[in-house]
């Protein structure tokens, strides 16, 4: 039972089509398919991997340095307490005891905050801003590494549209810079059935509506690639007027 494989899970949903560059991405990343059904419009890909061993060495190496530790320091108490005589305490000890350690509360707790992802600081999103607007395997798997993270970027409305029969609801195509309908650099990106409320607009100056050319700084969530769309859907976080 000691050698027994422990496996990690992972379920992927892609639209119909785009299977096998999905199960070739997560192949190269070391997951394994063990399941895939097929529904009218998408398919659900299960797959597995093995979970890296624990350092148990390490773990029990540390736990013995920390039992002779103890026996350490409990034999030198017990001489301490042997000669009748009490020590003073160390004053310099006892004060540096009484400092504050709310310092490194603030560190922690930034590091547990997440990481919004913007061009300056994740490489893969800058470059795929600047790839040509193309279906290409960049786009998917972006979208598959960083599913349900949030990204920021400058850019504007390519257009808009009603979504269906609604009149307040909407369709938005967005691209990344200023160049509004005539954007021809990286992803098609869209918000689907949303209205205005929903782009929960921020800044100074906020209009009473928006329309195509005008510009933002978008801040959304990564939902998928839709590969045969050849669009990036992504779900609106805040929208910033510039």
């Amino acid at each position: 039972m000691a050698d027994e494989i422990k496996y990690e899970y992972k379920t992927v949903q892609t639209v119909r089509g785009t299977d096998g560059l999905v199960i070739s991405k997560m192949e190269r990343d070391g997951w394994e398919l063990v399941a895939q059904a097929q529904g009218m419009l998408r398919s659900t890909l299960n797959f597995r991997r093995p979970k890296k061993p624990q350092p148990w060495l390490l773990i029990g190496s540390a736990a013995a340095v920390l039992v002779i530790l103890a026996i350490v320091i409990g034999a030198a108490s017990a001489l301490s307490d042997g000669d009748g005589k009490k020590d003073e305490p160390d004053k310099s000890m006892a004060a540096a005891s009484e400092k504050p350690t709310a310092a490194a509360t603030p560190t922690a707790a930034e590091s547990a905050a997440p990481e919004v992802i913007t061009p300056e600081n994740n490489p893969d999103f800058a470059a795929l801003l600047l790839t040509e607007q193309t279906c290409g395997e960049a786009n998917l798997d972006f979208a598959t590494r960083y599913e349900g993270q949030t990204v920021a970027f400058n850019g504007s409305i390519r257009h808009m549209a009603p979504h269906g029969d609604y009149k307040t609801r909407y369709d938005f195509l967005l691209g990344q810079g200023d160049e509004g309908p005539n954007t021809t650099v990286g992803p098609s990106f869209k918000y689907e059935d949303v209205n205005t409320g929903n782009l929960n607009l921020t800044g100074k100056n906020i209009p009473a509506t928006v329309g195509v050319g005008d510009k933002f700084r978008f801040i959304a969530e990564v939902r998928e690639f839709n590969a045969a769309q050849c669009l990036f859907f992504l779900d609106p976080v805040s929208t910033e007027v510039r």
